[in-house]
């Protein structure tokens, strides 16, 4: 196998991968992705190179491209292909067991990283000379994608095959920061919903969760990353001028990716958020919930809540969703100012008001659904408790301020 990359002092590609300066000056995108620079630049690093790809649906070109297509028309040897949660066409519902073994439309072999398998194994490399990543995050911990290329890193690391990350921005920006790092395995079980170091909303995009999991770990990969232009970290997606394209079924706009990771903590409830509707994460509610009450409780920087009523219905992208075919009063959340926005002050305000003012409320699998979501069951004691959300906020300040700090050396922007 080769491994002549050129790296930078963090262990990530340096000026071998630069754009040339016909294609910045042709660009009219704020943002640039790392996909999108591969494409338009120079493919000197790639030459004679065997490449198994890491993609998903979100994995597109700004003029539509999928990854596939667009790295095998400007002269990439893509191989063999890899998929995680949904699937690498994006189109299985969340949880769903995915077995593909072959891209009808590329041809190409594919190995599932979500159901039977969730790392790749040294068979599975065999053959390579690189392994690439393209896969747009949520910004959350309990979004999997970034669990999935921990693995992938981990296996490239035994396999001494080079791994390349294709960066793209975090739709939460790269300031935010929220909510409870994991607790040790010990006291949570270890899964894809709660591997990704840090707080639960981390700040990091892709390439950078790769370099805090790399510098941590006794065998590093030669881990490479092809930057973002024009992106910084205080930008909100609809700053950066791209395109949103959902990376999973039910998360189908920056705002409900925004709200996200304070309302999905509801799918460890009785109440539902919102998948089975026009709108996942941006509706939540209940048969039994008192939503004009509720609206008037749940008042959280950068977003509103209204009143509302809806049916949750079967689909391929939620096949059997909570309370199905049931008439639930809920909120209608929408994002009134997406710099100000906190998504976890968000959820931890649902579930205080909630248990606070129904009795119906409970939590699924005896709390262990929120706290395998969360990492920690420390969220759930303290609602239990009768803790205030301040209180419960508050709790988390001093490991957020730690990780901060000890992310610093891995960021790229």
């Amino acid at each position: 196998m080769s491994h002549d990359l050129d790296l930078d002092r963090r262990g990530f590609l340096a000026a071998s991968l630069a754009i040339p300066s016909f294609a910045r000056a042709a660009g009219r995108r704020r943002v640039r992705t790392g996909l999108d620079i591969v494409v338009e630049g120079r493919r000197d690093p790639f030459k004679g190179k065997r490449v198994g790809l890491l993609v998903h649906a979100a994995s597109l070109t700004a003029d539509g491209r999928h990854a596939i297509d667009a790295l095998t028309a400007c002269g990439i040897s893509v191989v063999k292909l890899f998929g995680a949660e949904h699937g690498f066409r994006g189109l299985a519902a969340a949880g769903e067991s995915v077995d593909d073994r072959m891209d009808v439309t590329s041809g190409l072999p594919v190995i599932s990283l979500y159901g039977k398998k969730v790392k790749p194994a040294p068979e599975d490399l065999e053959g390579l000379d690189m392994f690439m990543v393209d896969m747009q995050d949520a910004g959350v911990r309990f979004y999997t994608f970034a669990s999935t290329v921990m693995h992938c890193l981990d296996a490239c690391a035994e396999a001494l095959l080079p791994m390349l990350v294709l960066d793209r921005p975090n739709p939460l920006g790269g300031q935010r920061m929220e909510g409870p790092v994991s607790a040790p395995e010990r006291d949570v079980p270890r899964s894809l919903v709660n591997m990704t170091p840090g707080p639960l909303v981390h700040g990091l995009t892709m390439a950078e969760i790769a370099g805090v999991v790399n510098a941590s770990r006794e065998r590093k990969a030669q881990l490479g990353a092809v930057r973002l232009t024009g992106w910084s970290r205080g930008m909100s997606w609809a700053d950066t001028g791209l395109t949103w394209v959902n990376p999973s079924p039910n998360l189908r706009s920056a705002h409900a990716c925004l709200a996200y990771p304070g309302t999905c903590l509801l799918e460890g409830t009785t109440a539902t958020e919102g998948r089975g509707t026009d709108a996942p994460f941006l509706k939540v509610g209940a048969p039994w919930l008192k939503s004009a009450e509720m609206a008037r409780a749940v008042r959280v920087p950068g977003f509103t809540c209204e009143p509302t009523t809806f049916t949750p219905r079967s689909s391929t992208a939620a096949p059997t969703p909570k309370h199905l075919n049931v008439v639930c009063q809920g909120l209608d959340i929408r994002v009134s100012d997406d710099r100000k926005a906190q998504p976890y002050r968000l959820g931890v305000t649902l579930l205080v008001e909630m248990k606070r003012r129904h009795p119906e409320f409970g939590w699924l699998r005896d709390g262990s659904g929120l706290d395998r979501l969360v990492g920690t069951r420390s969220l759930r004691v303290a609602i239990d408790r009768g803790d205030p959300a301040d209180a419960i906020l508050a709790s988390d300040a001093s490991a957020i301020e730690n990780f901060r700090t000890s992310r610093a050396s891995s960021l790229l922007y």
